[in-house]
């Protein structure tokens, strides 16, 4: 976190002096440059894991499931949003190099991989990555993994091929943790249903609550 912090007052401070607007696109070019592009990944990825447990929490405290904020819990999912964007910082340009293009038959390749091999790993990274805070982090793991695995990862079969699709096809490789991040802030509300519920049985029918209210 402290180099996050140092990363980001030196960006402010090459970028100093200039209108809003040239501000804001200077700050956008030397953000997702390639000498800071794994802060800003990790950046986004932590505020919008954090924002994502703070809007659950917030359907909790209204249906009355806790009485009030838990931020101890929300500083261990934005870790966690920290460990899948250093993943997915690295994923997305490993991909772009084995597979070079956007034709219909190489974005099909990248989001076949995506789903099969790193949506396994991202799902066991979230889980492994919230247990180091928990008692018996190891037992707790494996529970969880055994329990939850499969309804995130069909859930993920869910959301991602058509958001994907958009990601892999239009997009360049700099900003594909932003857009990833930015379609999945719904989805890390729903994970962190998932990670915080006692009955994994009842989510769906609390998430079909949700739809409707």
């Amino acid at each position: 976190m402290q180099a996050l912090g140092v990363t980001w007052r030196k960006i402010a401070s090459n970028i100093r002096g200039t209108s809003p607007v040239a501000y804001f696109r200077r700050a956008v070019k030397v953000a997702f440059s390639d000498k800071y592009l794994l802060y800003t990944n990790v950046t986004i990825s932590i505020s919008l894991s954090s924002l994502g447990d703070i809007m659950e929490q917030t359907y909790e405290i209204y249906t009355k499931e806790q009485d009030e904020y838990d931020f101890k819990r929300t500083m261990h999912m934005a870790f966690s949003g920290a460990a899948v964007g250093v993943l997915c910082h690295h994923w997305y340009k490993v991909l772009d190099k084995v597979i070079v293009g956007k034709t219909t038959d190489m974005v099909v390749k990248k989001l076949l991989l995506d789903q099969i091999i790193f949506s396994p790993i991202m799902i066991a990274t979230f889980f492994g990555s919230v247990a180091l805070f928990e008692e018996n982090p190891l037992e707790n793991f494996k529970e969880e993994l055994k329990d939850k695995f499969i309804t995130l990862y069909k859930a993920e079969w869910t959301v991602w091929p058509p958001a994907q699709i958009i990601n892999f096809y239009f997009l360049p490789t700099r900003f594909r943790v932003l857009y990833d991040n930015t379609i999945s802030l719904g989805y890390d509300v729903y994970t962190s249903q998932v990670k915080h519920s006692k009955d994994i049985k009842n989510i769906p029918n609390e998430m079909k609550q949700k739809e409707i209210s």
